[in-house]
């Protein structure tokens, strides 16, 4: 007999799956999920369906009532509205602007290249209120903008740049450019440089080759960062209650107010859930489009 037959063998011991099994481990996503998110949204829809009250936070009946009244107010759907349409157009612009710098990002080798990462993570390195604050300074009347304008002789009285959409729109485009960037740049990244090299060999121009390649393969970090900058957009509070005033209200302006200036929790609650649906109703419109164009690709 050898040395290696007679030599005992030692089993190392392994925890695998089949003994934990896999249930078991799901157990900490589904305590966060449940804990952060399903039981959240439980005590929201619960209190939307209570009875108003004078002396607590909501009554002791259920009623469908503040859907009711919320469904049937044509100033709530102009709110509604408001911010679907200001969630949108800041989709399209921070698409618009992040787009080339997140390319140009994935493609340069130059040595400043870190430091134009530092320059796209730079609105998420202050507070949310400091660069509001920041925003009031440059888009009031006597703000850094007007005062430049009207030094160049374009205006003669300054613009009304706050207290409108179209204030609090330049801010949360400020504020979530870097939520579309960095996901591009990391899809775009991912594309293999011999594509574009082949298409280019094959007689395609520049323009070309991104529309017909780098174009369509960045789909799905298109629909990731749109997504993510649409959802930031229309339940963003700070920013549209400092610069929006009554001409930019938003649907979180108006939850926030039935919740605390009015103590109208169950109505409040009933409008936070009416949003809700209408976002998650348009984000699957949007996923089921972006995803079927993306089952075209060749």
């Amino acid at each position: 007999m050898s040395a290696t037959e007679a030599a005992p063998r030692v089993e190392t011991p392994t925890i695998g799956v089949g003994r934990i099994g896999p249930v078991w481990m799901l157990v900490p996503a589904l305590v966060l999920l449940i804990g952060f998110f399903v039981l959240p949204y439980l005590s929201i829809i619960t209190m939307s369906l209570r009875e108003a009250s004078t002396r607590a936070v909501y009554g002791e009946g259920f009623t469908l009532a503040h859907y009711a009244t919320a469904l049937g107010d044509p100033f709530i759907w102009r709110i509604l509205g408001r911010t679907l349409l200001m969630g949108a157009i800041v989709t399209v612009v921070t698409l618009l602007l992040g787009y080339p710098v997140a390319y140009h990002l994935a493609n340069s080798r130059s040595r400043w290249t870190s430091l134009l990462y530092i320059f796209v993570l730079s609105p998420l390195l202050v507070g949310l209120v400091v660069r509001t604050f920041a925003w009031m300074i440059i888009l009031s009347n006597n703000g850094v903008a007007n005062k430049a304008l009207m030094a160049m002789g374009l205006v003669v009285f300054p613009l009304q740049l706050m207290n409108n959409s179209l204030g609090v729109t330049i801010a949360l485009t400020h504020v979530f450019l870097p939520f579309v960037i960095l996901p591009l740049l990391g899809n775009l990244q991912a594309i293999s440089p011999d594509l574009a090299m082949a298409s280019r060999s094959l007689g395609n121009s520049r323009m070309r080759t991104f529309l017909k390649v780098t174009l369509p393969l960045s789909l799905p970090g298109i629909q990731a960062g749109s997504i993510l900058v649409f959802v930031l957009s229309i339940s963003a509070y700070v920013t549209p209650a400092m610069l929006g005033g009554t001409g930019g209200r938003t649907m979180s302006v108006l939850v926030v107010q039935y919740l605390v200036d009015n103590f109208r929790w169950p109505a409040g609650a009933a409008l936070a859930i009416i949003m809700a649906i209408v976002a998650l109703i348009v984000v699957g419109l949007y996923l089921k489009l972006t995803a079927r164009a993306m089952r075209r690709l060749p």
